[in-house]
């Protein structure tokens, strides 16, 4: 008994130190919630309550422009006690005033520099990176250079990158353009992990090459999490390599980094049914 109880303190302690990520994007509905209370982003947000680590977010935190009004009346009440530990990215919402000038100015230096927004912090051993997809993505943009000094400068063993528009999508707007030429970057590097959220919906994909190929040694896995509490959609075309998809649920992505691999879960509000958890393993290097 005790010989069984050393063996497995080490595993537990293990567990323990993981740096948990956790988020959603589409969050607060301000014209849909003065109807039917702070609804969504609430529910989201009290799960949060009780899952400690860092919160990420994808985009579009209050509807429907981005206002410092909406902000105020709508994401700080709910998302908004979370946010000494929020990483967040901008959305096409957050854009919709004043080139989001009420999103830098309510995240202030967790934001990044206005008219930049995109940043990269570590976690335990993993490399998180957080990048604007409102702005031009380019070979030779700015973003796109400096997201390849970024990883040339920090050679973790395991990255994950996160944004607001998907490459690869079954949601409402189907796949994206914006980020395209972002993906065959990470690849080069050996990014693991993508997080986006845009379409309104929980979706998971098997590890994709840029072409979109399964390839399950060096290719991307990317979840779409716009279920942080904005009305639901539903789903068009299923895309190749979607592996599971749900539209009936709030929730949050929660990610647990161990040294070389990676857990998932989605865990759906008070009420919610659907439910996605799994492992992956970190990219090896090319």
């Amino acid at each position: 008994m005790l010989t069984l109880l050393l063996w497995h303190l080490p595993t537990q302690a293990y567990a323990e130190m993981a740096p948990v990520l956790v988020g959603a994007g589409d969050i607060a509905e301000c014209w849909f919630e003065l109807f039917n209370g702070t609804g969504g982003a609430e529910a989201t947000a009290t799960l949060l309550d009780r899952i400690e680590g860092t919160v990420f977010t994808v985009g579009d935190h209050a509807y429907r422009k981005g206002t410092a009004k909406e902000f105020q009346t709508c994401y700080a009440p709910t998302w908004g006690r979370h946010k000494a530990r929020t990483r967040p990215t901008p959305g096409n919402h957050d854009f919709d005033t004043q080139n989001a000038a009420p999103y830098y100015a309510y995240f202030g230096a967790a934001a990044s520099a206005a008219g930049k927004g995109y940043y990269s912090y570590d976690l335990g051993v993993w490399h998180i990176i957080a990048l604007n997809s409102n702005l031009t993505a380019e070979a030779g943009a700015a973003q796109e250079q400096w997201l390849r000094a970024d990883l040339m400068a920090h050679t973790a063993p395991c990255t994950l990158a996160y944004w607001h528009h998907p490459v690869f999508s079954s949601g409402g707007h189907g796949n994206g353009h914006r980020m395209r030429t972002t993906w065959p970057v990470l690849y080069e590097f050996g990014v693991d992990v993508v997080v986006n959220g845009h379409d309104h919906d929980y979706e998971r994909f098997a590890p994709q090459a840029p072409t979109g190929q399964f390839d399950p040694k060096h290719g991307i896995r990317e979840f779409v999490v716009g279920t942080g509490g904005a009305h639901l959609r539903k789903f068009k075309t299923v895309r190749p390599n979607s592996e599971i998809r749900d539209a009936s649920t709030w929730g949050v992505l929660k990610l647990t980094l161990h040294p070389a691999s990676y857990e998932w879960e989605f865990i759906p509000v008070a009420g919610g049914a659907f439910h996605d958890a799994g492992c992956g393993v970190c990219v090896p290097p090319r």
